[in-house]
Formats: structure tokens, C-alpha cells, sequence
């Protein structure tokens, strides 16, 4: 599913929730400019999506139209479609990364981040009966998964054999902390998608 389709999904379900929702607040939502959800708004109306009103003559509503409803029962099905297709391939992609841990009894992993990578990471692992000793995140927090989560800084009070960075979007940044952290690049995974 492509970005404008995730955001007249994101749209269209915020109308049918609030048909008064001002333009700031979808623009808030959506995380664009106000111009372009103004953009957004009159194709959904072109297209016969929505139907935009004034009621009372000062305020605007925006109601969905049947056609408004299918699309947003076709996007929500192609955007479910779309994720489960994700979530697959990380989980073949994790379960090809971490095979060698399944061969060797007793190793003990950290999970870098705290997404829903990281809990793909953690389900994976526990597939494979690794350990996984805790989390790493810039920001900690007292556990993650029922696991302690530390800062990078704090990772010399645990024995890891690997670390697996599981922040698509930091990857980089993440294993640059580590390194300066004194985490060998050799022990460091990084998650990702297919190229």
C-alpha cells in the first residue's frame, strides 16, 4: 500500500469517527501540512468519497458518502493485506538471520529498540529457545516484554554473546552508540528488509 493510500485510509477513518474535524487536526494526524490535507480533502470530494457541509453556515462537516465506505473497507483491507505481507517477511528475514543462534546451545542475545521489529525480534528468538537477556533503548524504561530494558552506556553490566539492532529507521545511529559504547561490531546484527 502506497503513502497516499495510507493517508486517505488515515483520512477516511477520522472522518467517519469526527465528520467536524477541523483541517489543523487531520493535518496533525496525517503529520503533513495543512495545504496538502486541503488537497487530500477535495480528491476524497472528487472522487465522491466525502461530501463536505456547512453546518451550522460557519462551521464545515465533513460526511462519507457509501462510495466513501467501500473505499474505506477496500483500503482497510488492502492496508491489513499489506502488513500481514510485512509482518511475513520480517519474520522469514529474522528467522534467516538468527538461524545460527539456533545451532548453538546457550546463546544470549540483546534486542536494540523497543518497536514492533524488536517484538518480531524477541517472538523469533524465543521460537529458537535464545535467550534473550534484555533490551537496549535511548530512552530505557523499567522493562520491555517483561525484559529490563538499559541505555547503551549500561550495557557492560550484561553478558550478551550478539546485540540486534531492531530500529529499521536508526539503524546506523544505533550501531554507532553501541560501538562508542564499547560493543564490537562483530557481535552487532542489524534487522532489516530485503533489499
Amino acid at each position: 500500500m502506497d503513502l497516499q493510500g495510507q493517508r486517505e485510509l488515515l483520512l477516511l477513518n477520522e472522518l467517519d469517527r469526527d465528520g467536524g474535524a477541523t483541517q489543523r487536526t487531520l493535518a496533525i494526524k496525517l503529520g503533513v501540512a495543512l495545504g496538502l490535507t486541503n488537497l487530500y480533502l477535495k480528491r476524497l470530494a472528487r472522487k465522491g468519497y466525502i461530501k463536505i457541509t456547512t453546518i451550522p453556515r460557519n462551521r464545515i462537516r465533513y460526511l462519507l458518502t457509501p462510495q466513501g465506505l467501500a473505499e474505506k473497507s477496500r483500503l482497510t483491507y488492502q492496508y491489513l493485506q499489506h502488513s500481514l505481507s510485512y509482518y511475513r517477511d520480517m519474520r522469514i528475514r529474522l528467522n534467516e538471520m538468527l538461524t545460527p543462534f539456533d545451532a548453538v546451545a546457550g546463546q544470549r542475545v540483546a534486542i536494540y529498540g523497543t518497536t514492533e521489529l524488536a517484538e518480531l525480534a524477541y517472538l523469533s528468538l524465543r521460537e529458537m529457545h535464545v535467550d534473550c537477556v534484555g533490551f537496549v533503548d535511548g530512552n530505557p524504561r523499567e522493562s520491555f516484554l517483561s525484559c529490563p530494558v538499559c541505555g547503551p552506556d549500561e550495557l557492560g553490566q550484561w553478558q550478551y554473546d550478539r546485540i540486534v539492532i531492531a530500529d529499521l529507521e536508526n539503524a546506523g545511529a544505533c550501531e554507532e552508540r553501541l560501538v562508542q559504547a564499547g560493543v564490537s561490531r562483530e557481535k552487532i546484527l542489524r534487522l532489516g528488509p530485503r533489499p
